[in-house]
C-alpha cells in the first residue's frame, strides 16, 4: 500500500490536472467528499486517502473516455 505522502501526492497531481487542463471538471471537486479519519490508526486513514484517490482518478478517466481530446 502506498504511504500517506504518495497517496497525498498523488491526490494532488490529478487535482491539478483537472484545474489546469479539465476546468469543467473543476465543480466536481468541490463536491469530492473530504475525509478526514476521527482517530489515530494510520490504516483507516490510509484507507480513506487511497479511496479519495480511486474516486478522482475515476471521475478523471471516465471523462477522458467520454470527451477525448486530440493531443497536440
Amino acid at each position: 500500500m502506498k504511504s500517506e505522502k504518495e497517496l497525498n501526492s498523488d491526490i494532488l497531481r490529478i487535482s491539478m490536472t483537472i484545474l489546469e487542463k479539465y476546468p469543467e471538471l473543476s465543480e466536481y471537486l468541490a463536491e469530492m467528499p473530504v475525509t478526514i479519519p476521527s482517530g489515530n490508526d494510520e490504516k483507516i486513514s490510509l484507507n480513506h486517502l487511497k479511496s479519495y484517490y480511486e474516486s478522482l482518478n475515476s471521475l478523471l478517466n471516465k471523462y477522458k473516455l467520454k470527451h477525448p481530446k486530440i493531443e497536440e
